[in-house]
């Protein structure tokens, strides 16, 4: 989503006059909110159902797209079901990849590149916004904090028994990865990293989470053994609680899931730990990242869990090698204010 905003803006900025809806799952509807880049927001979710009812529920859906009378539909999925459901809509003109076998539900389709050669997600999307005729397009993402959001993480740090960091700073580790667990790097190594950010570099450090990685969260600020290592676990899961925190941030250390992106639309200095993954796909070209990966014969495998077991591609990341990254991009990038 947040690779996406890029071409979203492109539209945005080429019909200034027109009514934008973005059509997304719920669990990422939050990334857009506080922008500008769309009117409306439909939420819908194909997972949540299955069989007949999956088939009733798509059906359905097909008619609440209908009753927005769509006239262009630009499709930043590569999956059939958005094609689909983008004809059913009534949409007269639909632009987008042809992959799975989807091309002719589609008014304009763009040849995909080839899959076994890396390359970016955000010049794919900004070369589909191009096909729709937008013009003034940039690889700049965008994402915004609301009241509420900040509001939220202040009220976080005033619970805490040291209080918020106000001159301290305060240092993000992001471990989760929605990806499978092959992209975690190992629990202690970030317990470890964590105290040595505190102890040596004298700063607060927060460990993030969403619902699927409180556990971890827990784990590694009890394994700190600090308290001024601390995590939002207690906290009920929230893109915007998330996206506040590392708006605040003096620098993000995490594995390479969704949230690594936030850090750049916010200016926040970032070291993505990669292990499974090619850092091309998801690269966004920031000038304030650090991209650490192991040089391993098998790798990047692009797997889910470690086909061989032994995961050295995370394991083979030491805590000694990314607490020198991270004080090196401290240094190289010091605290600035937030407005």
């Amino acid at each position: 989503m947040v690779m996406a905003t890029p071409a979203l803006r492109g539209v945005r900025a080429q019909f200034p006059q027109a009514q934008i809806v973005a059509i997304v799952r719920p669990f990422v509807a939050d990334v857009l909110d506080g922008l500008d880049l769309v009117d409306r927001v439909l939420l819908h979710d194909p997972s949540k159902t299955s069989g007949v009812a999956e088939a009733a529920a798509g059906w359905t859906f097909a008619r609440r797209l209908r009753r927005e009378r769509i006239d262009w539909a630009l499709l930043l999925p590569n999956s059939f079901r958005s094609a689909w459901w983008a004809r059913l809509s009534g949409a007269r003109r639909r632009v987008g990849f042809n992959r799975s076998a989807r091309g002719w539900l589609l008014t304009e389709s763009l040849a995909p590149r080839s899959h076994t050669v890396p390359n970016p997600v955000i010049d794919e999307y900004l070369r589909l916004a191009g096909q729709f005729g937008c013009r003034r397009l940039t690889r700049r993402m965008e994402l915004a904090t609301t009241a509420a959001d900040e509001r939220r993480l202040e009220r976080f740090w005033q619970r805490q028994p040291v209080g918020p960091p106000r001159q301290q700073g305060v240092v993000c580790l992001n471990p989760g990865g929605a990806f499978g667990a092959a992209k975690h790097w190992p629990i202690p190594s970030f317990a470890e990293l964590a105290q040595r950010i505190v102890v040596e570099l004298n700063k607060r450090v927060l460990v993030l989470c969403g619902p699927a990685e409180r556990e971890q969260a827990r784990e590694i600020a009890a394994l700190a053994g600090h308290r001024e290592v601390v995590s939002l676990a207690q906290e009920q899961p929230s893109i915007g609680l998330t996206k506040a925190a590392i708006r605040h941030a003096d620098l993000l250390i995490t594995t390479d899931s969704g949230p690594r992106h936030f850090a750049a639309p916010f200016g926040v200095p970032v070291v993505s730990l990669f292990g499974p993954t090619h850092v091309a796909w998801s690269e966004t070209y920031y000038e304030r990242s650090l991209h650490l990966q192991v040089d391993i014969e098998c790798g990047p495998c692009q797997k889910r869990v470690c086909p061989l077991l032994h995961h050295r591609c995370m394991r083979d990341l030491t805590v000694d090698w990314v607490f020198k990254a991270s004080a090196q991009m401290l240094e190289k990038h010091p605290r600035r204010e937030v407005a």
